[in-house]
């Protein structure tokens, strides 16, 4: 059934054709020196589709896979011969969409685009749609990010030809059918992204969003055969157009890594499935949209409100393990792990990191290369908290001082592992707080295969969801859920003030029965005195 698979999660089924748009932005064609005097087209094959958090596959001996953020349309109600006035109403959803292309093979098929676009995984979209009755076609915005940078920003008043207007006129060649995509062009700042990218794309409409749709690039170690078809090539002209500019293009040349990961694209491990790897939770297809949007946020983009994060940062891990257990949360601590160096606390939310029991064969498949760690690593944002399963396996490292510094340098709060450190020393001098089960020589090899990213984990006993709140300190680490973060610190603060109040009048004196916990004598008298 095509609702049960993964690349169709956003739309709830297989779309009859997409058709994607050559050039539309003005910001685009003037980037590129053209401006058309009416839109042009090609199709993309519905295999290509790919959902939030998967992964896209860089074919060996390739170098210019290149993104496109774009608004995606879908169409509700069938639209032959409709005029620009009501090709509106044939609109059923908005979302966000990544056209990806492979500009090493763009010249082989002369404009059809057929192999250049149309591989497994080209075409991430979602994660949410939003209800095309509920905007304004003339003002929706569209935001690309690479690895936390924005690198494209702008909105449909930018278009050459207006939504509507490409609507009608594919209309006007062939029946729009219900549920068929069409790719609307990108703007100016598309450009070439290498192994161990991720790229982002989010469309909104006022306060309606889609959500980040979320890509992650990966290198292919399958090589294409000459003696089937024709091989990947590139020039000067190409490498131009796919990195944006001749600047940007020689500039790229002269690193002299191509591939972005310094390695030959030949000695990279290829994933066993399909290149289309899901590590993202289907997102909604229906219901209210703000809520799809909000709960389809990747993990890399959540934060903490400056003023929860301030008293998250002065209450014991103690005193929020209390809280929660009051409100029947018991299973919430990772257990086993322990600070590096003594007196770390951190808080922050959390970026996951799976990784599943050593097999040769799998790890030369997933260990090389940009792998899931090192993606994870290179990843992680300010105020995150890298948190791995390891699932108590403390025969490795899952992580050393490389690693450590990478964390740090991006600003992550903290490392979270039920599995060992490797070069413990090394990494507790770099100044990041690390809570590990304990210390080892070995390197991940020996016990561990670097699986995937941003996805629900178990961490000493306990699970963890990206975004989940982690506060730590030499009492152990717990996991807040975040929709009673406010909740269950604000209740830790006033317990924490009455247990101060309750150890000054021990300390006078006074003994524990009746005062811990207080009667209602004690009670009203610490009322009386705090004006509580």
């Amino acid at each position: 059934m095509t609702d049960t698979d993964p690349r169709f999660a956003a739309l709830g089924a297989r779309p009859g054709k997409i058709v994607a748009v050559h050039l539309s932005y003005a910001s685009r064609a003037d980037q590129r020196g053209r401006r058309p005097a009416a839109p042009s087209y090609f199709f993309k094959p519905s295999s290509s589709l790919a959902p939030s958090g998967a992964e896209i596959v860089r074919p060996a001996g390739t170098e210019l896979l290149a993104f496109e953020g774009e608004i995606a349309l879908v169409i509700g109600a069938p639209a032959r011969w409709v005029t620009p006035d009501v090709a509106w109403e044939h609109v059923a959803s908005v979302t966000a969409a990544d056209d990806f292309g492979l500009y090493d093979l763009r010249a082989n098929d002369k404009g059809s685009n057929v192999r250049s676009k149309g591989g497994d995984g080209y075409t991430p979209l979602g994660p949410a749609l939003i209800d095309a009755r509920e905007v304004d076609p003339a003002d929706l915005r569209l935001r690309t990010w690479v690895n936390g940078e924005l690198v494209q920003d702008d909105s449909t008043a930018g278009l050459i030809f207006s939504l509507a207007q490409i609507v009608a006129d594919l209309s006007q060649h062939f029946t729009l059918e219900t549920g068929d995509v069409i790719l609307t062009g990108t703007p100016a700042g598309s450009s070439v992204v290498v192994p161990g990218d991720v790229v982002e794309v989010q469309v909104d409409a006022g306060t309606l969003s889609t959500g980040r749709l979320r890509t992650v690039v990966v290198q292919g170690r399958q090589p294409f055969d000459a003696a089937i078809g024709s091989l990947p090539s590139v020039d000067d002209t190409q490498r131009t157009e796919a990195w944006g500019s001749a600047e940007a293009a020689s500039a790229a040349s002269r690193t002299g890594d191509v591939t972005g990961t310094g390695e030959n694209p030949a000695d990279q491990p290829v994933p066993v499935a399909s290149p289309v790897l899901v590590t993202d939770a289907a997102a909604p297809r229906t219901g209210d949209v703000a809520e799809a949007a909000e709960q389809a946020t990747d993990a890399a983009t959540s934060t903490l409100d400056p003023a929860l994060r301030a008293k998250l940062e002065s209450v014991p891990v103690a005193a929020l393990s209390g809280q929660l257990r009051k409100r029947g949360l018991n299973d919430v601590t990772i257990d086993g792990v322990h600070p590096l160096t003594p007196g770390s606390r951190f808080v922050g939310t959390a970026r996951t990191l799976r990784f599943v029991p050593h097999r040769e064969d799998l790890f030369a498949a997933h260990g090389g290369g940009q792998n899931a760690q090192k993606r994870a690593f290179d990843a992680v944002g300010e105020g995150e908290v890298i948190v791995i399963e390891a699932r108590g396996e403390t025969g490795s490292g899952t992580l050393g001082d490389i690693l450590a510094i990478r964390a740090h340098v991006r600003g992550a709060a903290a490392i979270v592992t039920d599995g060992g450190v490797r070069d413990a020393e090394a990494v507790a001098a770099v100044g990041i707080p690390v809570f590990t089960a304990g210390a080892h020589p070995a390197v991940l090899g020996r016990r561990h295969v670097p699986w995937e990213t941003d996805v629900a984990v178990g961490c000493g006993g306990t699970t963890v969801e990206p975004g989940d709140i982690l506060v730590g300190d030499g009492d152990g680490v717990i996991v807040i859920p975040p929709a009673i973060a406010e909740e269950v610190v604000d209740a830790a603060l006033a317990q924490e003030a009455e247990d101060a109040w309750i150890a000054e009048q021990v300390a006078s004196g006074h003994p524990i029965d009746g005062l811990f916990p207080m009667n209602a004598e004690w009670r009203a008298r610490y009322q009386s005195e705090t004006a509580r």
